[in-house]
């Protein structure tokens, strides 16, 4: 198995579960209500790491309690915390989640005051050990600064950018990854009206790397350097309970299947099975084997 590096941040989620999305200015009562980690990065590496990957995060973390457990979890399912950083004062990136129990959805409200995982917190990180590394596209100068270090310093390690979000200046980062993780949020925020368009007008400017898009309910699509085209339906559940992460459940099945040797198209299918599981349950636990 790999060993695998993952930037990005972790959160404290507290998840509130209502018998349908409430109007504005109502008041509802939660039918459960839990306490979770969670962020994109750290929700791929628990993923990989009981596919049998060592696994590693970079992040940073407040000096309080709710850090603590955010570590402790982490560290539960094997992960390596030892590369964050650790910031006296201030409150861990908290999300504040409504999961309808109807359909699944989630609708999250996000508070962070924690600066960000930032180039010298990377630049001092020997990365020889690690055969992948995984960006969140966030905080893009820095990540920039991230990637182009990690291709001269670990030409070896496979490069891969969760690109979630249009941030200002995330353009620049795309160049500089092996594996492109493109999220529907993204492309409709671009004018997309579905992933092979986006796939498309993208690859000219990125002609060596793999560029993917999960869609949803409508599946996936990749494209490869070649140009060949696959898609993959999706694979929702009997009953869909939580979809919190799923994406970040999606991307982990395709590091996965990379790394271990899958063709393209099997990659997708395996990462769509996974992230359908995903949205049959609560929480990230018991989601080894879906990916293959």
């Amino acid at each position: 198995m790999a060993t695998v590096l993952g930037i990005g941040i972790a959160t404290l989620d507290i998840i509130n579960e209502v018998d349908g999305y409430p109007a504005e200015d109502a008041e509802v009562r939660a039918l459960t209500q839990r306490r979770a980690r969670g962020g994109n990065a750290t929700n791929t590496l628990v993923v990989l790491a009981q596919h049998g990957h060592h696994c590693h995060w970079g992040g940073v973390l407040s000096d309080e309690a709710d850090a603590a457990d955010i570590r402790g979890d982490l560290e539960r399912h094997g992960v390596v915390t030892t590369p964050c950083r650790v910031v006296a004062g201030g409150k861990v990136p908290t999300s504040y989640v409504t999961l309808n129990r109807r359909n699944g959805s989630r609708t999250i409200i996000h508070y962070r005051d924690l600066p960000e995982f930032g180039f010298l917190d990377f630049a001092v990180m020997d990365l020889a050990p690690f055969d992948w590394i995984h960006f969140e596209g966030r905080n893009p100068a820095e990540t920039r600064r991230m990637l182009e270090h990690a291709a001269r310093t670990a030409p070896g390690a496979r490069r891969s950018l969760e690109v979630e979000k249009p941030h200002e200046g995330i353009d620049a980062l795309l160049p500089l990854a092996d594996v492109l993780l493109f999220s529907r949020r993204f492309a409709q925020a671009r004018g997309y009206g579905g992933a092979p368009d986006l796939l498309a007008d993208l690859q000219p400017r990125n002609r060596d790397a793999l560029l993917v898009c999960a869609w949803g309910e409508a599946g996936a699509w990749a494209l490869e350097p070649n140009g060949t085209l696959h898609q993959s339906p999706a694979c929702p559940p009997p009953r869909v309970v939580d979809t919190l992460g799923a994406g970040d459940v999606f991307n982990a099945g395709i590091i996965h299947a990379l790394l271990d040797g899958a063709p393209v198209g099997q990659a997708i299918d395996r990462a769509g099975r996974l992230a359908g599981r995903k949205c049959g349950q609560v929480g990230f636990d018991g989601l080894a084997g879906d990916a293959g």
